[in-house]
């Protein structure tokens, strides 16, 4: 049986400095998690990561049964933790400048890309072929290192993919054998002329 799962990247805070901590959703992002919820495919099962902003935007979107999964947590950030890019790149330039080109570095004493991306795809692997259709909340470190995994890419291509707040990718298959779907927009009739 072929199992359907949709990430859905949580939503972000509207702040315009990346920062490495786990806030909870501000007015805005909850408004624009809310608005988004007659968009999300249905699912049978519907998986959480266990932060702020991934359990916050699933009650945005009115999600009652929710599974909070400690695998899809976000990725350690270690001494970074709370700061933001730019402190980081002020006081730590060649560790910020390793960790963006080497998926086995942590100059932060936190998870590598390398133990995210085994970790996310341990998780994927570990999916019951009839699982059938699963949504999972996530944050955007989870979605990359899965469509790292579903593409078999090498673990320098993490950072070479963009996943913006709201979005969805969406895989099929099933153990050791991943596909990456693209999604396609609902079409209306087409007008009269």
């Amino acid at each position: 049986m072929t199992v359907r799962l949709t990430f859905l990247c949580a939503a972000a805070r509207t702040e315009r400095a990346v920062r490495f901590a786990d806030d909870p959703l501000d007015e805005r992002a909850l408004c624009r998690a809310e608005a988004a919820a007659g968009t999300i495919p249905q699912a049978g099962t519907i998986f959480t990561a266990p932060s702020l902003r991934c359990t916050g935007t699933a009650e945005a979107l009115g999600w009652e049964t929710v599974t909070a999964q400690p695998a899809l947590r976000d990725l350690d950030m270690g001494s970074w933790y709370g700061r933001t890019l730019d402190e980081i790149a002020a006081t730590d330039a060649s560790g910020l400048a390793s960790w963006l080109t080497d998926p086995e570095a942590a100059p932060h004493g936190g998870e590598s890309v390398e133990q995210i991306c085994d970790r996310i795809a341990s998780w994927l692997d570990a999916l019951p072929s009839d699982a059938g259709r699963v949504l999972a909340v996530v944050e955007q470190a989870v979605a990359r290192a899965a469509v790292v995994h579903a593409l078999g890419a090498p673990r320098q291509a993490f950072w070479r993919i963009d996943v913006p707040p709201l979005s969805t990718v969406e895989l099929t298959g099933r153990t050791g054998r991943w596909n990456l779907r693209m999604a396609e927009l609902p079409l209306s009739p087409r007008p009269q002329r």
